[in-house]
């Protein structure tokens, strides 16, 4: 694997780090109070973004 896809792969996981944590930090917003319709959105938009890479991901390496 060279530098470039090396690079690559690491930004992937930080990007789904992030998305992560922000799902965390919206879930835990949606219990003090109500977000609002852009939060929503994100909150929807990144949860169904890290699933599919998730079942891409598993897809790729494990089954395909």
């Amino acid at each position: 694997m060279n530098t470039i896809e090396s690079l690559y792969e690491f930004s992937i996981a930080v990007l789904l780090l992030c998305s992560l944590l922000s799902i965390l930090q919206l879930r835990k917003t949606k219990k003090q109070r109500k977000l609002s319709l852009l939060e929503t959105g994100l909150y929807a938009a990144m949860q169904g973004a890290a699933a599919l890479w998730i079942g891409t991901f598993l897809y790729i390496y494990y089954i395909g």
